[in-house]
């Protein structure tokens, strides 16, 4: 990427502008831990050159963002499908193109390793399915006599996103492109320490010919332009994907204005239960992928792990020799498979909780520390169901494997959460894999699997307080319409 510019004003309108008040942030390299950008003159140091310092939305930007999206929604609605698909199969190939610099944005930002970076391959497949797949169908009726009556489909009008950090060009492209394939406009707000593919996007977008408004993007604070979003009156459907705590806050905005439709997935405390007679190689090799997959900052990462124990010494034999295999350095360099957290922040979390571990449990792996941002893979034993390492979700390479003797005592024991994301089951005995995942209490249950692997026209979210809706190649465009019911009185049929 070097010599290349990269854009960090908001875009609005299909411009790129400054914020209001000319206020910029700080952005933290993940990856080296100097600042990228700074103040007015800043400049993103090593292979990135930006032409502006990150800009700072403020409620006066997403005021103006929002009723741009507003403005745009009619003509953009009016299109046919296939025309609105037309600009989402364009930048669709533009994203895969930009693979490469999309990687080193993300290694420089929050630290993800180039190595497993498939997400502008796998964001690029929402847009281009959504291209072609936008042909929502109502219902007829002729059962209230004298009516031919009519369901239509149709969009909600302006959309907002809210994206995290930890793979911010999937949460654009899985958010945004159903949105828009729906005939919707849209106002995303990408995350303060992962701001710059989302932006990078935004000129992918105008490269392919979007129509001013239909897509804006802002980045910044959450209390600020996150806040203002979820509070807007001309916001219809908030999609947010990030932490329980900020859900609530959401949830509370939104009823105190408008009661704009949400779609949540929030976090995770994953469990994963390895029967006696589960393939044991397959089992270790697959859930400790789960909690290491981008050092650990992922809301489905299986992150506790229920086994026999009458194979639990094999297993966490197998588990730990896979798990302190990861190869931790420069995220940039294809050799690695570990990068750092993603902030200050999160990296004194994970070790916050990581000494709360220490006085509950019985910790496995060595104690030293990694240099910079980064963690070792750490693994504990022996944690009390109540312990907090076990109720909160740490967002880290921290694993906990706890044994148990009966079905039973292993099902209630996963279930023992206020999260409910994603499950998984390892047994060779079809009668208890489908015993068991029907009663585990997650949204998506992987039998003989673990995340990252889920069906992407299978729906997607989470039960208790890991969500509300879902998301999918079938699912997200029912959430980003509204169903009319049109009565049509006639003489006689």
């Amino acid at each position: 990427m070097a010599g290349k510019t990269i854009e960090t004003r908001l875009f609005i309108n299909g411009e790129f502008r400054p914020s209001s008040n000319d206020e910029t942030f700080d952005l933290l390299s993940a990856r080296s831990g100097s600042l990228l950008a700074k103040g007015k003159s800043a400049k993103l140091r090593m292979i990135l050159a930006v032409s502006h310092a990150l800009h700072e939305a403020t409620k006066e930007d997403v005021d103006d963002a929002v009723a741009a999206a507003k403005a745009a929604f009619p003509k953009w609605a009016a299109l046919s499908p296939y025309e609105r698909g037309r600009y989402l199969v364009r930048l669709a190939d533009l994203i895969v193109e930009a693979n490469t610099e999309l990687a080193m944005l993300e290694a420089e930002s929050m630290g993800r390793p180039v190595s497993t970076y498939f997400d502008a391959t796998v964001g690029s497949k929402y847009f281009r399915y959504f291209s072609e797949a936008a042909y929502p169908q109502g219902s007829s009726s002729l059962n209230t006599p004298g009516f031919m009556n009519i369901t239509l489909k149709q969009p909600v009008g302006v959309v907002a996103a809210i994206i995290p950090w930890n793979a911010p060009l999937i949460f654009f492209c899985k958010k945004l492109a159903p949105a828009l394939a729906a005939g919707n406009t849209v106002v995303l707000k990408s995350s303060e320490k992962a701001p710059l593919t989302s932006l990078y996007v935004a000129g992918l977008a105008k490269k392919a010919g979007f129509p001013p408004g239909v897509l804006n993007v802002l980045s910044g604070q959450g209390p600020v332009s996150g806040a203002a979003l979820a509070l807007h009156m001309d916001v219809r459907t908030l999609t947010f994907t990030g932490s329980n705590r900020t859900g609530k806050l959401i949830s509370k905005m939104a009823a105190d204005s408008n009661l704009k439709n949400l779609i949540f997935e929030l976090g995770g405390k994953s469990p994963a239960i390895i029967f006696d007679d589960a393939d044991i190689d397959a089992a270790a090799r697959d859930t400790q992928f789960s909690i290491q997959l981008i050092s650990g900052q992922t809301c489905m990462a299986n992150s506790r792990i229920y086994v026999h124990r009458s194979i639990a010494e094999s297993f966490i034999a197998k588990f730990k020799i896979a798990f302190t295999s990861a190869r931790l350095g420069d995220p940039a360099d294809p050799n690695t498979n570990h990068g750092p957290q993603a902030d200050k922040i999160q990296h004194a979390t994970v070790l916050r909780y990581i000494e709360l571990g220490k006085t509950s449990g019985k910790l496995l792996t060595d104690e030293h520390s990694a240099s910079g941002l980064y963690i070792n893979p750490t693994i504990f034993t022996d944690v009390p169901e109540n312990a907090q390492i076990m109720k909160e979700e740490i967002f880290g390479p921290v694993v906990i494997i706890n044994t148990f003797d009966t079905e039973e005592e292993a099902v209630a024991n996963a279930n023992n959460t206020e999260h409910g994301l994603y499950a998984a089951v390892y047994t060779k005995d079809l009668d208890r894999a489908i015993r068991v995942a029907s009663r585990l209490e997650a949204g998506t249950v992987g039998v003989n699997c673990t995340s990252p692997t889920k069906g992407d026209d299978m729906p997607f979210g989470g039960q208790k307080g890991s969500g509300l809706q879902r998301e999918s190649y079938i699912h997200s465009m029912e959430t980003f319409m509204e169903t009319k019911s049109v009565l049509i009185k006639v003489d006689r049929l």
